[in-house]
């Protein structure tokens, strides 16, 4: 599934390119579809459900037999586990806190294999945007962070979020990348000419 075009990611190298001429940082920038396929949630509800049937069926003036029942409860389960599998209604199965924690968990694993952890001076930055979870988190290695607070961050993530919720993920990543621009040049400015990693962007394939 094609995220951006192959001119929009180069709209997003070419962003990164003008802030790093301009400090020492080294941007990475990392797009995912989705950050796991979450096949197990809707079998979790139907089964939820499913358990609860018998008990809302013994409300009714209906009589049924154990092994009516039964087969009430697995006609229900069967049903449900294959209609909550429809993309619309998976999605919003899916509690927040989980697709957060999977989105952060494929960051932190991204940030180790795009190598942002061995640049020379330590000043790797990856912005990671899992679109299907509307997650956006920057990480910053240790030569960035010690100047940088949190909630510097945090502020250009959560209009970044905004821009992703409304579909505006290219404008996203562009603003992003040029209010980190801005920060960095006050505290990393540029000391030496250096691109220790690539600034194309890279597209995730989906876990699927």
């Amino acid at each position: 599934m094609a995220l951006l075009t192959e001119q929009q990611q180069q709209q997003v190298a070419d962003a990164i390119a003008v802030v790093e001429r301009e400090t020492d940082a080294e941007l990475v920038t990392v797009l995912a579809y989705r950050s796991d396929h979450y096949a197990h949630v809707p079998t979790l509800w139907a089964a939820a459900i499913a358990l609860l049937t018998p008990g809302v069926l013994a409300l009714t003036p209906l009589w049924l037999n154990l092994w009516d029942l039964l087969l009430a409860q697995w006609a229900v389960f069967l049903l449900l586990a294959l209609l909550l599998r429809w993309q619309s209604l998976h999605t919003r199965l899916v509690p927040k806190k989980l697709k957060d924690w999977r989105a952060s968990h494929l960051a932190h694993r991204q940030f180790l294999a795009q190598n942002l952890h061995h640049t020379s001076d330590e000043t790797g930055v990856l912005i990671f945007v899992s679109e299907a979870e509307h997650y956006v988190q920057i990480l910053a290695d240790r030569g960035i962070s010690q100047h940088v607070e949190q909630s510097e961050w945090q502020a250009i993530v959560d209009a970044f979020i905004a821009q992703v919720q409304r579909g505006e993920t290219l404008q996203g990543f562009l603003d992003c990348i040029q209010r980190c621009g801005e920060l960095l040049k006050t505290h990393v400015p540029a000391t030496a000419s250096k691109n220790e990693l690539p600034n194309r962007m890279i597209v995730l394939p989906d876990p699927d």
